[in-house]
This record gives C-alpha cells, structure tokens and sequence, in this order.
C-alpha cells in the first residue's frame, strides 16, 4: 500500500506518524503543514489526510480534527518508511556493561540485560529464557481440592516451580504422600531428561509398587514439566512504563490485562510463537500479536542462540505503539546477539 501512495502523500504520511510519535495527540492539518518540506494549504493537507484515512492507514479518535496511525497504518510506516540505523555508541556500551560477564548465573545476566534495555527503551523488557536441565531435588504434592493438586519441584540450584495438576479425583492425603516419598526416594538427582527416559522404562514397577491414584499422580507430575514451554520462562522488568502513557481507566484496564497475559502461561506460549523459526527482529503492533492487541502495545523482539546457532530464547521491549522504533529496533536487535555471545561462548 505504500508503494501506491503518490511521493506527496507519502510524505504527508511520513511526517504526520512521526509527529504523533513525539507527543501522541492527534495531528491536525496546521500542525502538519508547518513540518512538511513542500508547500501545501490546509485544505489540501485536509484532503489527503481523509484519503489516508479512507485506505485504512490513520483514523480520528473521538471528535478530533486531527488524525492518529492505526496499527495497519503503523505497521506499514516502520516496514516501508522508518529509517533504521545503527545503535548508538553510548546505548551499545550500556547494553555491553549490563551484559557483563562476572560469573553471574544466566538468570542473573538475563536479568540485567533486560533491566538495561528497559531502561534505555523506557519500556517493559522481556527475555524468554531456556531452562538448565538441572538434577532435581525435591518434590512434593499438596492437595487443594477434590480435583486439583499442586506439585511443588525445587531443583539443586535451589529454584522453586508450582504446577497445578488436574486429577479425575479420589486421591487421599496417604497417597499424596506416598506419591513424594516414591519420587524423592526413587527419582531424586536425575535431570528431566533422565526421569523421562527412567518413568516409561519403570512403569511397570510403578503400577506394582503404587495404586493407580498414585501411579498418576507421579506420572502427571513430571510430564508437566516435559512440554514445551515449560523448558522456558519468562522475565518481564519494567513494567512501570507502560503506565507512563495511561490516560484513562480503560487504557489502564488494557495495561492491566496485559500483565495478566504476561503471567499465564499460555503468555508465554505465545511469545515463543513470536520468535520460532524468526530470524532477526520481529515487530508486532496492536493486532499483529492477539497478546498485545487489547493494550494498544506494541512488541520488539528478537531470538538469541547458543554456540550452535539454534535459538534458545528471545529479547524485547513491549511499549506504546508510538514507540521510537528507529532507536529501539537496533538496540533489542544488538542485545540479543551479545546474549548469544555471552551464553554460547
């Protein structure tokens, strides 16, 4: 569609998006002919702008004479006009030194690395980290309702997971703790991996040893842990920021349900979805993403690899749709790939 716009009303369009990215009020036709470098009335300007708006590209909230992008609009503006540079020399060595190598953990350095690009960005930074296959230590099942059971797994590296079990019922508090003290006396210090591979060469010795309630709270158990998304995680830092641009109760609601998508784990399977099999950046504004559409927010992402260049995780920033994506693209763009350098050397 951009190409189909006349130079003119390309400019025009230009002009009109990185205004509203500067302030995010509606821009009307004065205000846009003081920006433009060629000579136009506003009754022209005012004509073009009402043909933008009949193409899909901006739209006029409220009774305002002025008109903002929509996300179709916006989507097109950084595909087809965004100029995008470098990162700068001041934003690489803050990225560098919040991705530092002093023996922190890969949380610990995921941790700052988002920390600092939200910081920069003035967004809410997000990693989608890889779990370490670490032996496990301990596991326990705690009963919450007739259907519902809660196993709690603390790895050796000291970190503590929850998992909501949905059983047909008829378990008793016996068979709870039957089910931890077969897994902690049997199971105990194998990764993942190995119970996986442990559970279905045993599950005869399991339907021996245990009645069948207890068979599958134990098989339930792990397996909830083997599925995609729980091999990851998901850090979100600076959340504050995206409060900075609330002006209403509604908008505020959207933010709201936002972080509640960010928490579930169907939020974080979606962000994985964002970057499978992506190469380079992916930017998702209002509707490109069904996660990001109901708070008008925009996402920047990018995957990081290992030192086999398979992709293990992602980096970016989600902010108002009137986000500096010329600065920001190149900054999620160069944190990513110091993660890969740090995580896969």
């Amino acid at each position: 569609m951009i190409q189909e716009l006349s130079e003119r009303n390309r400019e025009i369009f230009r002009r009109l998006v990185e205004a509203y990215m500067e302030t995010g009020e509606p821009v009307g036709s004065a205000r846009l002919a003081e920006r433009l470098k060629i000579k136009l009335s506003s009754a022209t300007i005012r004509n073009v702008m009402a043909d933008l708006q009949d193409s899909g590209l901006l739209y006029s909230p409220h009774t305002s004479a002025g008109r903002i992008p929509t996300p179709v609009g916006l989507s097109f503006f950084v595909d087809g006009l965004l100029e995008v540079g470098n990162v700068s020399e001041d934003d690489r060595a803050n990225i560098d030194a919040a991705c530092a190598a002093t023996g922190r953990s890969m949380e610990d350095l995921l941790t700052e690395a988002i920390d600092g690009l939200s910081g920069l960005s003035h967004c809410a930074g997000l990693v989608v980290a890889p779990k370490h296959d670490t032996p496990l230590r301990h596991i326990e099942f705690v009963g919450l309702s007739p259907t519902r059971v809660l196993a709690v797994l603390v790895n050796e590296d000291g970190q503590v997971e929850n998992r909501v079990l949905e059983t047909p019922g008829g378990w008793t508090p016996s068979s709870l703790v039957e089910a931890t003290n077969y897994v902690n006396g049997t199971l105990a210090g194998r990764t993942f991996a190995e119970l996986q591979t442990e559970l279905k060469e045993e599950q005869q010795q399991l339907r021996e040893q245990l009645d069948d309630i207890t068979s599958r709270l134990v098989s339930d158990g792990l397996a909830t842990w083997s599925g995609e998304d729980a091999r990851a995680t998901l850090i979100v830092r600076g959340r504050a920021n995206l409060l900075e641009d609330v002006s209403a109760v509604e908008d505020l609601e959207r933010v709201r349900e936002l972080f509640d998508a960010l928490e579930t784990k169907a939020g974080l399977g979606s962000l994985i979805d964002l970057t499978k099999d992506a190469e380079g950046v992916r930017i998702f504004i209002g509707s490109d993403s069904n996660l990001f559409n109901m708070a008008g927010c925009s996402v920047i992402v990018a995957p990081y690899t290992d030192s086999r260049e398979q992709i293990i995780g992602a980096v970016g920033v989600i902010g108002p749709t009137r986000l500096n994506y010329a600065r920001i693209i190149p900054m999620v763009d160069y944190t990513a790939r110091v993660l890969g350098h740090k995580i896969g050397r």
